[in-house]
């Protein structure tokens, strides 16, 4: 056991302004392959776990039995801009299966992109559910919730949508979950070690949309869905989007809040979690981007990996101040 670890580093007029640290973790199916810090910290995946949250959706059969394809298993997936695409695609899932945006219990979020809001701004329009970035995962949650007979509270851990989702989330992690904390969009969010999350990933890249086993047909699903429509995790100018286009659809990365970022790597079989201590974003962006350098996953040369490595400190009137950098001795 030992304590975070040095990451990412800032760089002004020669010397280290900032320093971010945190825990890493590589597994494969047999278990940990590699780790920085101390794999066993307790964390709370946040966003970065959708794709297991998704699980119980299109493993008991209620995606298919309302006809929702790959595009709709990515949104399930998804921290989204709130962007016209994802807007109107959330709006025809929850129409094809009987509801609306007064059905999401996820909350009002104003659009992140740019243009929409500026549109909006002009029109007079406010944001509703449909932007919040989490209504992809909601219109799953209501679509399995359908599928079981269960009440409209989907979000109440005791709910069987949420007991399914535990079950899922613990038996992929390989641990129980100690417990749990709620959510930016109200539904509760299940703790696991960086190890834990990392052994998820990893079950995501072993899983085949045409395997034997229910489990990881649908985890198989789920992992297609996001690298065939990477727009629709994320969107333009996002991390997840730019790295997922990157990679040419070979590794599925994903977001967290409070700075949390996995990856899986299906041609590889490999599973990888990051948590930044100090909950940094711009920092698990280069520590994610640095960890699939490190595998041989993503160029070092590539725009959208060198963006969130070697991003420059840029100063009002353009000027070069300072760097952002791996910091030594990590991956």
């Amino acid at each position: 056991m030992t304590g975070a670890v040095a990451m990412v580093e800032l760089l002004r007029g020669g010397m280290v302004e900032s320093c971010h640290r945190g825990h890493a973790a590589i597994c494969d199916a047999s278990g940990l392959v590699a780790a920085w810090g101390d794999p066993e910290a307790l964390i709370l995946p946040r966003s970065s776990c959708k794709m297991v949250q998704a699980l119980p959706l299109v493993e008991s059969g209620a995606a298919d039995a309302a006809g929702l394809g790959a595009e709709h298993l990515a949104l399930a997936c998804a921290s989204h801009q709130g962007a016209p695409l994802h807007v109107g695609k959330v709006a025809a899932w929850l129409d094809g299966v009987g509801f609306g945006e007064a059905d999401l219990l996820c909350g009002v979020q104003p659009t992140r992109d740019r243009d929409e809001r500026v549109r909006m701004i002009r029109a007079g329009e406010s944001a509703c559910q449909l932007h919040n970035n989490c209504s992809g995962k909601h219109a799953g949650f209501l679509t399995l919730a359908r599928h079981l007979g269960a009440g409209p509270d989907y979000v109440d851990p005791a709910h069987p949508v949420q007991r399914a989702v535990r079950a899922a989330f613990e038996e992929v992690t390989g641990r129980a979950s100690p417990g749990f904390g709620i959510d930016g969009c109200s539904a509760p969010n299940f703790a696991t070690t960086v190890v834990g999350l990392a052994r998820a990933m990893a079950v995501f890249a072993a899983a085949r949309p045409d395997a034997g086993d229910a489990r990881s047909r649908a985890a198989g699903r789920l992992s297609e869905a996001m690298r065939r429509h990477p727009d629709l995790v994320a969107g333009e100018g996002r991390a997840c989007t730019e790295l997922m286009l990157a990679t040419e659809g070979r590794v599925a990365v994903k977001t967290g809040a409070e700075g949390v970022f996995v990856a899986f790597l299906p041609e590889r079989g490999l599973g990888v979690a990051v948590k930044i201590e100090d909950g940094a974003t711009r920092a698990a962006e280069a520590a994610i981007a640095g960890l699939l350098v490190h595998l041989g996953a993503l160029d070092p040369a590539h725009p959208a990996a060198r963006k969130r490595m070697v991003g420059p400190i840029v100063n009002w009137r353009g000027i070069e101040t300072g760097q952002m950098r791996l910091a030594p001795g990590f991956a």
